[in-house]
């Protein structure tokens, strides 16, 4: 009988707090990776080492996206980090 607000509490914790810099992304990938535009890719369930090595690689200029590394420049390690938690721990194909 307690098993499914168990589960439900574990999900809650288990989600990270939203980053400060959601914003910056949710613009195009959506708060909760589930883009709505057509050619942005969602970020929602994304390997969470992958999203941090692309940032990191926008940020750096390897990879070449005008917009990407306009926003990408102005986030920091914690930033990014902070934002692959957020955007690893989002279920893939689900609406804001």
């Amino acid at each position: 009988m307690f098993l499914p607000a168990l589960l439900f509490a574990t999900a809650t914790l288990a989600q990270p707090p939203k980053p400060a810099q959601l914003g910056l992304c949710a613009a195009c990938h959506g708060e909760n990776g589930v883009a709505t535009a057509k050619g942005i890719p969602h970020l929602a369930g994304q390997d969470r080492d992958y999203l941090v090595a692309a940032l990191g690689q926008y940020r750096s200029g390897q990879r070449s996206a005008s917009a990407m590394r306009a926003v990408s420049g102005a986030l920091s390690d914690a930033d990014i980090a902070a934002l692959a938690d957020w955007y690893s721990a989002q279920r893939s194909g689900t609406a804001p």
